[in-house]
């Protein structure tokens, strides 16, 4: 399903190309991810890492 907020957006093309949209990666939203906590955990493999937002806003993955 497309997020209607985020449309794909075309490159621009190079020689001797035409423009491409993205091909098949997912976009979620961050806020849809975390709610109203600012850390979460991501089970990959049998392991847990943990995706955080920092006081900057930026994130951080951890394992």
């Amino acid at each position: 399903m497309k997020n209607p907020s985020n449309p794909p957006i075309a490159r621009a093309p190079t020689a001797g190309t035409s423009p491409e949209l993205p091909q098949g990666r997912p976009r979620l939203n961050s806020q849809l991810l975390f709610g109203a906590q600012n850390e979460i955990v991501i089970e990959h493999q049998g392991d847990e890492y943990r995706l955080r937002i920092t006081s900057n806003g930026k994130l951080i993955l951890t394992k």
